[in-house]
């Protein structure tokens, strides 16, 4: 059998990053995904009828133009293509109103009204220096390149969200806000949680939040087709709980999550190392609907239809006790839903004059609660008559979620909490959170930092690092 400088387990973004990385430098390495497709969560299936394609996981991707790593590869030439809604996310009210966040600074601080200023101050700053910001943010705790401006950033991205919505005066800021904040999955309370809501509305408004033609899957298929031209290997349908299952390779990169890692077999990890995966907290999971729908979403706001996510929550008041009460355990009635419609971007999701709808809400981590009925309803709040446009539909709770992809242990799509604790000291306090007790194991995946997202930075710093370690080469970003 063929001996490998590096096998990696999981064919994520992460998996993909770490194997094209090292690939890159000449090494020889093989993916291996126990599924029977390649991408993680980055895959498009006929889910309700035929013609009708749904992205089983992600949908929207916001950080897959502002990733270093993805906007280093030469995608495009291997088949992926995005395209943009008018709007990156809307946010829509009971009296009809919404609040917008616009593929442009000036146009969203604009219509914030006497909330411009104070808009304009916390996110242009994070526009203009992203570049340096991305490296010194998407990875582990380490001394930053651009201190000044990650210090700039930090000391606002460490607030609870709760004092940042008390900078704002107008409703429509404040619940703008919480939408984005509530995307990092837990209490808007909790410390740090102003991070991800201002890196969601500063890349959405240099970027724009991305939708790939033809699903989530074409991310994956260009990835593939970028890393064989390099001579990389893979094979699928291969579920490993066992080293020894393997060939023989020099480094093994685990993209999986402190769970799965902890049950596989033969790694030689040591007890205090397995004792500290141990302790590795989950956060909140997600029940997910996907929908055949006959018509585009009868958004009483218009301009809800052309945006790429819409939030529906209404105020900021109730999409922080919806999150705050499910992180405790609780079932809520008017969950907060995260709802896109792909097929009104990107006409090869549906047959003719049909459409996809896409949506999910967070949930109490292992719930088997059926949402079904709580977020159909929280959507014709604020579309009257989307009930009557569905055709059919699939269902996914935190058991299925965790079914089909084993690293969302729950049905938790980031990998973990990402509270104050294990933002960027995940799965382990460490400051090379990557490697494990076994010098030649390493783990890439969302449970290390960043955390989740289509962005492949976890994957890159492990590669980087079994590059230093291993083979001398020295990699810059």
């Amino acid at each position: 059998m063929k001996k490998y400088d590096a096998i990696i387990i999981g064919s994520g973004p992460n998996g993909f990053a770490a194997a094209i990385t090292l690939q890159q430098q000449g090494l020889s390495t093989l993916i291996v995904e126990g599924a029977d497709t390649i991408g993680g969560g980055m895959r498009t299936k006929e889910l309700t009828l035929p013609g009708f394609k749904h992205d089983v996981c992600s949908a929207i991707h916001p950080m897959a133009m502002a990733s270093p790593f993805m906007r280093s590869l030469p995608l495009k030439e291997y088949g992926l293509e995005f395209t943009q809604a008018t709007y990156a996310a809307a946010h829509p009210f009971d009296d009809g109103d919404s609040a917008l966040l616009y593929n442009s600074l000036e146009a969203t601080a604009q219509d914030l009204g006497v909330d411009a200023h104070t808009y304009k101050k916390w996110i242009l700053p994070i526009i203009d220096r992203w570049e340096s910001l991305a490296l010194d943010t998407m990875g582990p705790l380490r001394f930053p390149r651009h201190p000044l401006d990650l210090a700039g950033f930090g000391l606002k991205a460490l607030k609870p969200a709760t004092w940042t919505a008390a900078l704002f005066k107008t409703k429509k800021a404040k619940a703008l806000w919480a939408g984005m904040a509530a995307h990092g999955i837990q209490p808007l309370s909790n410390w740090a949680t102003s991070a991800i809501g201002l890196v969601l509305m500063a890349v959405g408004n240099r970027y724009g939040w991305p939708i790939p033609k033809g699903g989530s899957q074409s991310i994956a298929d260009a990835l593939a087709a970028y890393y064989l031209s390099l001579g990389g290997e893979m094979q699928t349908d291969l579920s490993v709980n066992n080293i020894a299952q393997l060939p023989e390779h020099t480094t093994l990169v685990l993209n999986m999550s402190p769970r799965q890692i902890l049950q596989l077999q033969n790694t030689g990890l040591s007890d205090g190392y397995r004792r500290s995966l141990e302790r590795f907290k989950q956060g909140m999971g997600v029940f997910k609907i996907d929908w055949a729908l006959s018509d585009p979403t009868p958004f009483r706001d218009i301009r809800c239809k052309q945006a790429a996510t819409v939030h529906l929550g209404n105020t900021f008041e109730e999409i922080a006790n919806y999150e705050k009460h499910t992180h405790q355990g609780k079932i809520l009635q008017k969950p907060f839903v995260l709802f896109a419609q792909p097929s009104q971007f990107d006409h090869s999701r549906a047959p003719e004059g049909k459409h996809t709808g896409w949506a999910y809400c967070h949930v109490p981590n292992g719930s088997t609660v059926d949402f079904t009925a709580e977020m159909e309803t929280q959507i014709e709040r604020f579309a009257p008559g989307f009930k009557d446009t569905i055709l059919a539909k699939s269902t996914m709770n935190t058991v299925d979620i965790e079914a089909y992809n084993p690293n969302y242990v729950g049905g938790d799509i980031n990998g973990g909490l990402m509270d104050i604790y294990q933002l960027y000291t995940r799965p382990t306090l460490s400051l090379t959170p990557y490697r494990t007790s076994n010098k030649n194991i390493y783990i890439a995946s969302s449970s290390t930092p960043p955390g989740g997202g289509v962005h492949g930075m976890a994957g890159v710093h492990a590669a980087r690092l079994i590059l230093k370690d291993h083979f001398n080469i020295d990699v810059k970003l």
